[in-house]
């Protein structure tokens, strides 16, 4: 009885120390796992910012999207392809005095502007149709931390035409500059920017396809 006993004892501490290290591998396996899921999510952000957009599908989808919301005069629906604010408060937090209130009164104030010359220039003389966008990817660049008061780099590309037709005519008018946030392009100025009076204004509206850009600008 004795020697069974001890055989027991033995048997369930041997099992005990192998139940043990299984759990601490476990634990192991499962933090590594954690980490490495961690340092996945992260990594894409920081890819994304850094890689170009597309000039294909997925531009024209935002810009007919975009097109639509003009034709709605809808603000609230075309902010949905506008720089995001929460970005342009990271891009610009120790760069200008109050990013939230320049985003508010100068960014939205002028695109709200913008938006409403667009709508009577593309819609108040009968219905306009989407054809298309005109883009030279040429004239994309990449705007380097630092540079034009932004402590985040981004993608920028100057005048992507809106190609539509009005009644048998064929029409197109510039978007100022669209700009990158983590992959995706997104409206900054709809009309010129700079431009000499606090007005809406059409961006080199045009017969045809007309010419994009021209390059530079950030």
């Amino acid at each position: 009885m004795t020697t069974y006993s001890g055989r027991m004892t033995f048997l369930v501490s041997r099992n005990v120390r192998t139940l043990a290290a299984t759990l601490v591998t476990l634990s192991l396996v499962t933090l590594d796992c954690t980490l490495n899921a961690s340092a996945s999510s992260a990594a894409p952000t920081h890819w994304a910012q850094n890689v170009e957009p597309s000039f294909g599908a997925s531009l024209t989808s935002r810009m007919s999207t975009f097109f639509h919301d003009i034709s709605l005069h809808s603000l609230a629906q075309a902010e949905k392809v506008f720089f995001p604010e929460s970005a342009y408060i990271s891009m610009k937090t120790g760069r200008i005095p109050s990013p939230a209130k320049d985003y508010v009164n100068r960014l939205i104030g002028f695109f709200g502007l913008d938006l409403a010359a667009y709508h009577t220039s593309l819609f108040t003389h009968g219905s306009s149709i989407f054809l298309g966008v005109n883009v030279n990817p040429a004239d994309a660049a990449w705007i380097q931390p630092g540079w034009c008061e932004n402590s985040i780099g981004y993608w920028h590309i100057p005048g992507v035409r809106l190609v539509y037709r009005q009644g048998k005519v064929v029409r197109s008018v510039a978007v100022a500059s669209l700009i990158s946030w983590q992959g995706v392009w997104y409206v900054v100025h709809l009309g010129p920017n700079p431009r000499p009076r606090y007005v809406g204004t059409v961006d080199a509206p045009a017969l045809g396809r007309g010419i994009p850009g021209p390059a530079g600008g950030c």
